[in-house]
């Protein structure tokens, strides 16, 4: 493997942006997913000298070094893992511009396009395709799960037919429809003390593990909140993004939790028991609906299936 130029001392990064190009990004992301230059540059149809002097412009350019070089090889900075994020943010973007024009050359211009929330789409929109597929079979669609705020730019890029969201004020150039309000539920392992009690309160949970949300999420807040107003002290050792997580951990008793009642019915099994809370902290579902691009032939009728599902859903 050749030797790397190690990154030349550098003054202050500048106050203004660097000047990057694709090909320097698409270069870092091959050897990211690639885990090292030889096959970075079989993947990219390259040499590995030209990765390497692309690799050491980029770090110039950015101000700061992308990899150690530990034994000669590549070990990624934490500010390349930070980065890597962004680029797949472009790169999942650009992925979906390509499949659309593959869409539009071979005139397959019928799929359905749909972004929602993790927790929508893992909870509520397979309730909701099967409505939808019931009335017409033939129809494709494509779900993205999305997280915010990614999920309400790609919708006001008109990046998708229709969306579903937890907010309440809509993004630029997207309608907002409210779909649903129910209240966020508790989710116990099985054969925890609290599962005797039909309905819980804050003082239930006192000095309890508990699996919380991931910190900033404004569920997590407002659990967070609900807690501290009471005076209720529990042990939050545990957290993670994704409610559909919080309650695999709950399942094998790391703890309890509170979640939005769609994913805890989604979970719910021998191994994991719903109770009601006797305090409300809504939970909050819209549909996003681009007013830019022309609308789908289809959104109208997904939209009529979400409507029935959420106007049938027993969540307790």
């Amino acid at each position: 493997m050749p030797q790397l130029p190690s990154p030349q001392p550098r003054s202050p990064a500048p106050p203004t942006s660097p000047a990057l190009n694709h090909r320097q990004l698409s270069i870092f992301r091959a050897i990211m997913l690639q885990g090292s230059l030889s096959r970075a540059a079989e993947a990219t149809q390259s040499s590995q000298p030209t990765l390497s002097r692309e690799l050491a412009r980029l770090e110039y350019l950015l101000g700061f070094g992308l990899f150690d070089r530990v034994r000669g090889r590549l070990r990624p900075t934490a500010r390349a893992l930070a980065l890597m994020q962004e680029v797949e943010r472009s790169f999942v973007g650009l992925e979906q511009i390509a499949a659309r024009a593959q869409e539009l050359r071979t005139l397959s211009t019928g799929r359905l396009r749909v972004a929602g929330l993790p927790a929508l789409a893992h909870a509520l929109l397979p309730r909701v395709l099967q409505q939808f597929q019931k009335q017409l079979p033939q129809a494709s669609v494509s779900v993205v799960p999305l997280e915010s705020p990614w999920l309400e730019q790609a919708l006001s890029e008109q990046r998708f037919d229709v969306g579903l969201s937890e907010i309440s004020e809509p993004p630029s150039g997207v309608a907002l429809q409210p779909l649903l309000q129910v209240n966020e539920v508790a989710v116990l392992p099985a054969g925890h003390r609290l599962c005797k009690k039909a309905v819980l309160t804050p003082e239930d949970f006192a000095n309890e593990r508990f699996v919380s949300l991931a910190d900033g999420d404004p569920y997590r807040q407002a659990i967070d909140a609900l807690f501290a107003q009471a005076g209720v002290e529990r042990a939050c050792l545990l957290d993670t993004a994704n409610a559909a997580a919080v309650c695999a951990m709950v399942q094998q008793g790391l703890g309890v939790a509170i979640v939005n009642p769609l994913t805890a019915a989604a979970c719910a099994s021998a191994q994991l028991v719903v109770r009601p809370l006797a305090v409300a902290i809504p939970f909050r579902v819209s549909v996003l609906l681009p007013e830019v691009a022309a609308p789908h032939p289809l959104r109208d009728a997904l939209v009529q299936a979400l409507r029935e599902v959420a106007g049938k859903l027993e969540l307790g």
